[in-house]
């Protein structure tokens, strides 16, 4: 060896020996997230809150799920086959699959799940997801009983499931968590307290649930007994729950967190030039306001799309929201493709732009007897509390009355009073807004068919209905893609609905941690993720 070499490599091993030790170590595989809004309830088979989400994702698992390409891959099942006429799933679970205390996961538990969603008397606020199912809906209604369900448990590993009519969508609705499992020895014995305590949270998703501390955090350590638990690095996983955003943006500046799911809308220009961490994901998400359409004169066409015309979509996003989401012109967002078309960019803006188009709105409330406003009447804006919606609400209250000169009553309440008025039809116009369940159109469209549990505008259309109806029948994407613009187009051409943006995800995560990702959907999964 070179004695000058010899010599450096020498002073480097003394200088070693002095520095300490955690220098050289890799880092502790322990991570903290944090969450502005704690749920209620984390019960997979009830719950329908989204803040519930980032626990259950990670402690639980479908047969299915979205991998971070946005593609379709085997989850609790390692395979599955359909029939060519798209009636019958046959689901073949991984061999030596287990709930996270080691019992063995079976088809039974998907059975025994799938079931007790289905039973009014358990209150699941996605039931409907499963009326799919062959005599799933007749079941919930009590018209038939447990064994005419179209599923069921051919043997420990293998699940049988047989629909109404052909989906063609069905494995993306099977990666929503009404679709998950549970256990039955579990939640019989404490069905209302099972999903609050950490010793019988029994999940079979990469984490196992260590402490559920109320109004602080829901801690995780690794699940030893999952399939990929190899490929599992962090040893512990914190929820953390910091309700003020801009509380938990400084946490996240000072390092004392790794990631936080939202950021201050008013901090988003700042972040975007000076913090690495800083990240926007596209979402499938739409942001729109409902018209009561049996409301005069909002039952007017000419109405309603003279509201639209006159927002500026931009300034709303750039000014008010200052966010990383797109305008929005109908219901559907982009980001969902077939046959490699976006869905959203083959449907078109349906008239609308980005700025306001004030002198077609003018002309059309004109039309409609209103010229410059004249003999409007006040209509009531009702909002649910929150500062940002507060903004939008505002904003658009000053468009309308620049625009077409015209007045709102405005008020706010919290969601729990704001919403069963906007149920019962309540208001004249309203803040409301969807995320996707599962990524396809029909997440949205479903909405509005006739009397249906979410449509809160009180219009229907026939023609609608046969559209919407016309694309879940049919096994050719093509034809179920065709039949669902043209839904969309009766909807949209009706101005039915006030949309404003399409969502984003503004958020943080450090450069340090790798892995991680969070779908379009929202959902955050960390069994990939570790520290570097």
């Amino acid at each position: 060896m070179n004695t000058r070499i010899s010599t450096l490599f020498i002073l480097f091993l003394a200088l070693a020996t002095l520095l300490p030790v955690n220098l050289f170590a890799a880092p502790k595989q322990e991570l903290i997230y944090v969450v502005n809004h704690e749920a209620d309830l984390f019960d997979p088979g009830i719950t329908g809150e989204t803040y519930a989400v980032p626990i259950i994702v990670n402690a639980f698992e479908g047969l299915v799920k979205i991998d971070k390409a946005g593609a379709l891959v085997p989850a609790a099942a390692e395979s599955w086959e359909i029939s060519d006429d798209g009636l019958e799933y046959t689901f073949s679970l991984r061999k030596g699959a287990k709930w996270s205390d080691g019992k063995p996961l079976t088809a039974a538990d998907f059975v025994f799940a799938w079931t007790r969603v289905l039973k009014p008397e358990t209150g699941s606020k996605y039931a409907e997801m499963l009326f799919y199912i062959k005599n799933g809906k007749q079941y919930y209604k009590g018209e038939v009983d447990e064994k005419a369900l179209g599923f069921s448990a051919i043997d420990n590993h293998t699940i049988k499931m047989t629909l109404e009519s052909p989906t063609p969508y069905m494995l993306q609705l099977m990666t929503f968590w009404v679709y998950f499992p549970v256990r039955k020895d579990i939640v019989e014995k404490n069905p209302d307290g099972w999903a609050r305590k950490p010793e019988t949270y029994i999940g079979n998703g990469p984490f196992q649930t260590t402490e559920m501390n109320l109004g602080q955090s829901v801690v995780f350590k690794k699940n030893e007994n999952y399939w990929r638990a190899d490929q599992v690095k962090l040893e512990k996983l914190t929820i953390r729950l910091i309700p003020e955003m801009a509380t938990a943006l400084i946490a996240m500046e000072a390092g004392d967190v790794d990631g936080i799911e939202n950021v201050p809308p008013a901090e988003i220009p700042r972040l975007q030039v000076e913090n690495d961490n800083f990240v926007v994901i596209p979402g499938l998400g739409t942001t729109y306001y409902l018209m009561n359409n049996q409301h005069k004169p909002l039952d007017d066409i000419r109405v309603r799309k003279a509201l639209s015309l006159a927002i500026d979509r931009r300034q709303l996003i750039e000014h008010v929201l200052q966010s990383g989401d797109e305008p929005a012109f109908a219901i559907v967002p982009y980001g969902l493709s077939f046959n490699g078309k976006d869905f959203r960019e083959e449907g078109g803006g349906y008239g609308l732009t980005e700025s306001a188009q004030v002198e077609q709105a003018k002309a059309l409330l004109a039309e409609a007897g209103y010229p410059n406003g004249e003999g409007f009447p006040v209509l009531h804006f009702k909002y649910s509390s929150g500062t940002i919606i507060k903004k939008i609400v505002e904003a658009l209250q000053q468009m309308w009355k620049q625009a077409l000169n015209i007045d709102f009553k405005v008020s706010s309440s919290e969601w729990k009073v704001y919403y069963p008025e906007i149920q019962n039809g309540d208001y004249d116009i309203a803040q409301m807004g969807w995320g996707a369940d599962y990524a396809h159109p029909m997440t949205f469209l479903d909405i509005f068919l006739t009397n249906g549990p979410n449509n809160h505008t009180f219009w229907a259309s026939p023609e609608y209905d046969k559209f919407v109806a016309l694309s879940k029948e049919t096994t050719d994407i093509g034809k179920s893609v065709e039949f669902m613009h043209k839904a969309e187009d009766v909807l949209m051409n009706d101005m039915a609905i006030l949309p404003l943006f399409h969502r984003s995800y503004a958020m943080m995560m450090g450069q340090h941690v790798k892995g991680w990702y969070r779908s379009s959907l929202g959902f955050i999964y960390f069994e990939d993720a570790y520290l570097e």
